[in-house]
C-alpha cells in the first residue's frame, strides 16, 4: 500500500486531501504544528504533531514509517493581509523552514515532493488568462514565500536534491462532499466566504471595481473545488515518476478549472444555489485591487490525466453544508 507523508495535513487542503488519500487506498500520515490546522481534522488518521523544521521529529517519522514513498508539503501561513503586516514571520514559516524540510527530507532518502504553490505568483493583472510560462509577479511577502519556495526547491532538485512537482492552485472553495473536512475558519476573508457572509446577515454583497477589462467589468478568477484539487494531488502522487523522467527533476502544474469567473457571475451561481437571493451594491475597487486572470493550460490534462469535474455551483453547495458541520465540529 502507498503511504503519503501531508505536511499541514490538519488544515483546509491537506486535510480534504487525507480524506481523498483513504478513499484511494492510500495510507495518509499528517504533520502538522495546529498553528492553523485543527485536531479535529487528524481523528483516526496516523498523526504527528510538530514543525516541518524539527529535524528528530522528520527523523522519528521516517524511521516509523520507512515505506512513505512521497511527501505532499502544505504548510504554510495563507493569509495575504497578515503577510504584510507580518513578512518576517511569513518567511520564517514559509522558506526559511521550508528549507529545514528538504534538508530532512533529504537526509531521509525522500525524492518526490509534491509542492503546494499558488496562482498568486502569476502577473494576473489584466483579466487574461495564464499558463505555467506565463510572467510571474507575486504581489505579496505571503505570495512571493510561493515564488521562492518553487525557485528554492527546483535548484535543490537539480543540485541531486528531491525531486519536485509544484501545483499552483487557483482559488479552491467547497469542502470534502462527505463534509469530514472543510474551512476551519469561522469567518474566512475569500469572496466566497466574505459573500456567504453577506447572505446570511441579510446585507447587499460589496462588488468592488467594475471597471475592469473582463466582459462584465467586475474581477475575474479560476474558483476550483478543492474535491478536485485532492483528485490532482491523488494522480500527482500516482503519476509522479512518468510526470519527471530522465534529467527533469522540477515541474510547475497549474490547477484550475480554465475558465475564469468574474463576481457578477460568481453572484449568479450563489443564487443558483440558494432560496433567497443575494442582493449586490457596486462599489469602488480597493487599494491594491486587480482584475485577476485563470488558468489556461493543457499541463495538468496531460502530465496528471486531471480534469476538474465539480462545478462552481458544486463548491458553493458543499460550502454552506460545510458550515454548520464545522459549528457542531470544531470547538472554537
Amino acid at each position: 500500500m502507498v503511504k503519503v507523508l501531508i505536511a499541514g495535513g490538519a488544515g483546509y487542503i491537506g486535510s480534504t486531501l487525507a480524506s481523498a488519500c483513504l478513499d484511494a487506498g492510500i495510507t495518509p500520515v499528517i504533520l502538522d504544528n495546529l498553528v492553523r490546522g485543527r485536531r479535529e481534522f487528524t481523528e483516526g488518521r496516523t498523526f504527528y504533531e510538530g514543525d516541518i523544521a524539527d529535524g528528530a521529529l522528520v527523523d522519528r517519522i521516517f524511521s516509523e514509517h520507512p515505506d512513505i514513498t512521497t511527501v505532499v508539503h502544505c504548510a504554510a501561513l495563507i493569509v495575504v493581509p497578515e503577510s504584510v503586516a507580518d513578512p518576517i514571520g511569513y518567511y520564517d514559516a514559509n522558506v526559511a523552514k521550508s528549507l529545514a524540510f528538504v534538508s530532512h527530507l533529504h537526509r531521509n532518502g525522500c525524492d518526490r515532493i509534491i509542492f503546494s504553490s499558488s496562482a498568486s505568483i502569476y502577473q494576473a493583472e489584466d483579466g487574461s488568462p495564464v499558463n505555467e510560462d506565463s510572467p510571474l509577479a507575486p504581489q505579496s511577502p505571503y505570495a512571493r514565500t510561493k515564488a521562492h519556495c518553487e525557485e528554492m526547491f527546483a535548484d535543490i532538485a537539480a543540485g541531486g536534491g528531491p525531486r519536485i512537482v509544484s501545483l499552483r492552485y487557483f482559488n479552491p472553495v467547497g469542502a470534502d462532499p462527505e463534509l469530514r473536512t472543510g474551512l476551519q475558519l469561522k469567518r474566512p476573508s475569500h469572496a466566497l466566504g466574505v459573500l456567504i457572509q453577506a447572505h446570511q446577515e441579510g446585507r447587499p454583497f460589496p462588488i468592488t471595481g467594475t471597471n475592469y477589462p473582463t466582459r462584465d467589468g467586475t474581477g475575474i478568477r479560476d474558483y476550483v473545488h478543492v474535491w478536485d484539487l485532492a483528485d490532482a494531488h491523488i494522480d500527482a502522487i500516482k503519476r509522479f515518476d512518468s510526470i519527471l523522467t530522465g534529467a527533469k527533476r522540477s515541474i510547475a502544474i497549474n490547477l484550475g478549472t480554465g475558465s475564469g469567473t468574474t463576481v457578477r457571475e460568481l453572484c449568479e451561481a450563489f443564487n443558483n444555489v440558494v432560496s433567497t437571493p443575494l442582493a449586490t451594491v457596486d462599489t469602488a475597487p480597493r487599494p491594491g485591487d486587480v482584475a485577476g486572470g485563470y488558468t489556461k493550460s493543457d499541463r495538468a490534462a496531460e502530465l496528471l490525466g486531471w480534469t476538474p469535474k465539480l462545478s462552481l455551483e458544486d463548491g458553493i453547495r458543499s460550502a454552506l453544508e460545510w458550515i454548520p458541520v464545522r459549528d457542531e465540529r470544531l470547538k472554537d
